[in-house]
C-alpha cells in the first residue's frame, strides 16, 4: 500500500481526526493528510468539501474508491479491514457488542467535554454550563466503569487489550480541562490516559502531550 492510497481529510486540533491519525499510526499504515481549514476557514461547509461529506463534517478518510465518514465508523472500517491481528475490533460477537456500544458511548463525550472545549477554545455558542454537567456525567460512568475493570486486572474499556472502544474515547476525554472539565475527580481515567500514552506508536496532538513526565499511581505528575 502506497501513502497516496489512504487519504484523511484533516485538522490538527480535532479530536475526531486525532481518532483516526492515532488508529492509523497503531496499524502502521501510511496516509496523506489533507490539512482542512476548520477554523477560521470553516473549509468544511464549503462546496468542494460538501462534495465529500454533505453533512460538512470531519474527518473523512478516503482509501482508493471508497470514501468514509464519521469518525467511529471510520476506526470500524480500518480495523475490519486492515488488522490482520484481530486486536483493535475482535471477532467475538460478545466483546464486538461492547465494542460497538463504547463507540456510541464516544459521541455523548463529543457531545458533551468536545463541545465546552469549542465554547473556551473556539467561542462556539452553546449552552456550556449544560455541556459541563453532561461531561462529568460521562467521566463518572467511564471512571466508574475503568475502576470495575481494574479490580478484575482488565485495563482498558472492554477488557481484552485496547481497542477501538478506547481509541474513539481517548481524545476528547482527554482533552476534556480544555472545556473548564477536571480530570481531578477521575483517577481511574488518569490512570487509563497514563496507559494509553505508554501504547507502542502512540502519538501526540496539540494539547495531549506524549508521557514525557513523571507520574504518579494515580495518574497525576510527579
Amino acid at each position: 500500500m502506497t501513502a497516496s492510497q489512504l487519504k484523511l481529510y484533516d485538522y490538527v486540533l480535532s479530536g475526531n481526526c486525532y481518532k483516526i491519525r492515532l488508529l492509523l499510526t497503531f496499524l502502521d499504515l501510511p496516509f496523506e493528510s489533507i490539512p482542512i481549514d476548520f477554523y477560521p476557514g470553516r473549509e468544511h461547509k464549503q462546496p468542494d468539501f460538501l462534495e465529500k461529506n454533505p453533512l460538512g463534517q470531519l474527518p473523512v478518510l478516503e482509501d482508493g474508491q471508497h470514501r468514509q465518514s464519521d469518525a467511529q465508523a471510520i476506526l470500524t472500517y480500518l480495523a475490519a479491514k486492515y488488522d490482520t491481528s484481530g486486536q483493535w475490533f475482535p471477532a467475538d460477537p460478545v466483546n464486538k457488542g461492547r465494542v460497538v456500544e463504547w463507540l456510541s458511548f464516544a459521541e455523548n463525550i463529543t457531545a458533551t467535554c468536545s463541545a465546552a472545549r469549542l465554547h473556551d477554545i473556539l467561542g462556539y455558542e452553546i449552552d456550556i454550563t449544560a455541556a459541563r454537567l453532561g461531561g462529568h456525567r460521562n467521566l463518572q460512568h467511564l471512571d466508574d466503569h475503568l475502576v470495575e475493570n481494574e479490580i478484575t486486572s482488565d485495563e482498558w474499556l472492554i477488557g481484552v487489550g485496547p481497542t477501538i472502544a478506547d481509541v474513539a474515547c481517548f481524545p476528547y476525554v482527554a482533552l476534556a480541562e480544555d472545556g473548564g472539565i477536571s480530570l481531578n475527580n477521575y483517577p481511574a481515567i488518569r490512570r487509563w490516559i497514563v496507559r494509553f500514552k505508554s501504547l507502542p506508536r502512540f502519538i501526540p496532538m496539540p494539547g495531549i502531550p506524549p508521557l514525557h513526565h513523571l507520574v504518579d499511581n494515580e495518574g497525576k505528575r510527579i
